[in-house]
């Protein structure tokens, strides 16, 4: 057996308490968060596979191949899928959402340029979209209802994570998620990706990108009210203030030679003021769950 011949083989190591939000946080309800968690390192051992600078693109192929054969029972048996095909099961749940997030990794070990935003958005469709969809799924949250908001959510932070990272993207993997066209329109180029500290030009891309994630954003900004589960719907609302934080700070600042991110107490003094204007809120979401309703029968 080769060194890297399973997914676990191509761990990183990075868990969840490395991303650059919140995942299953103790706002989660405990009989919640064992499955999130077990979606997120299912998820964690695809995306570190997509990333390990070793594997050819093939190579990466076939483990999550493998993977996505021991989850749905077509192959044998893998450590990295099991708790979530246990979970799965527990839940009747299908696992939609994880394969959907392996075609996501397929794409990464094939592609490494997009063309424009429709481009980027499609494959925010397979990487971000089915993560907020399946943390509703397992909440019993009403498709028709959250799906459209919580995928505006999930594309924006997908987004901001690409634009926090473009550098070290390009740098160790030769990926590009910023779209060519973002590029043209501000003569800048994929080469000053690796530059020590980005050109004017990229600047102007990074904001442009930016402000289409506060658009996003705010198209999403209702989720937290549409949301049955009251520790769900805060831990969303606390999850999207961050984002709009964060997105804003992109128009801004940069991302190849910046600290974005900010450190942990204004991490969670920006969390909370999402929480209490949740709270807040509450009472009066009748009128908010009525609107969607009306607007998802027209």
């Amino acid at each position: 057996m080769s060194k890297l011949d399973t997914a676990t083989d191509a761990r990183s190591g990075k868990g969840h308490r490395d991303e650059n939000f919140p995942v299953a946080s103790h706002l989660i309800h405990p009989r919640q968060r064992g499955a999130i968690l077990a979606f997120y390192n299912f998820v964690r051992a695809g995306d570190d596979v997509a990333d390990h600078a070793e594997l050819s693109p093939e190579r990466k192929i076939e483990l999550l191949d493998r993977l996505a054969d021991s989850l749905t029972g077509a192959g044998p048996s893998d450590p990295e899928a099991e708790p979530l095909k246990r979970e799965l099961a527990a839940r009747g749940l299908p696992p939609r959402h994880a394969l959907e997030l392996l075609d996501a990794f397929r794409m990464d070990a094939r592609k490494n340029r997009y063309a424009d935003w429709d481009e980027l958005i499609h494959y925010c469709r397979y990487s971000a979209m089915p993560v907020g969809r399946f943390v509703l799924d397992v909440h019993g949250e009403d498709p028709a209802r959250v799906w459209k908001s919580s995928d505006a959510i999930c594309a924006a932070l997908q987004i901001i994570n690409h634009l926090q990272d473009c550098g070290k993207d390009f740098a160790g993997l030769d990926r590009v998620y910023i779209p060519q066209d973002a590029l043209d329109r501000h003569g800048a180029t994929v080469a000053m990706l690796g530059a020590p500290k980005a050109s004017p030009q990229l600047r102007a891309v990074i904001a442009e990108l930016a402000q289409r994630c506060l658009v996003l954003l705010d198209e999403g900004a209702v989720l937290p009210d549409l949301i049955d589960d009251l520790r769900l719907s805060l831990e969303i609302a606390a999850i999207h203030r961050l984002a709009v934080v964060l997105a804003k700070g992109l128009t801004t600042r940069d991302p190849l030679s910046e600290k974005v991110h900010h450190g942990k107490a204004a991490f969670a003094l920006t969390a909370l003021g999402g929480v209490a204007a949740t709270l807040a809120r509450r009472p009066f979401r009748g009128r908010t769950v009525r609107g969607a309703a009306q607007g998802i029968r027209s």
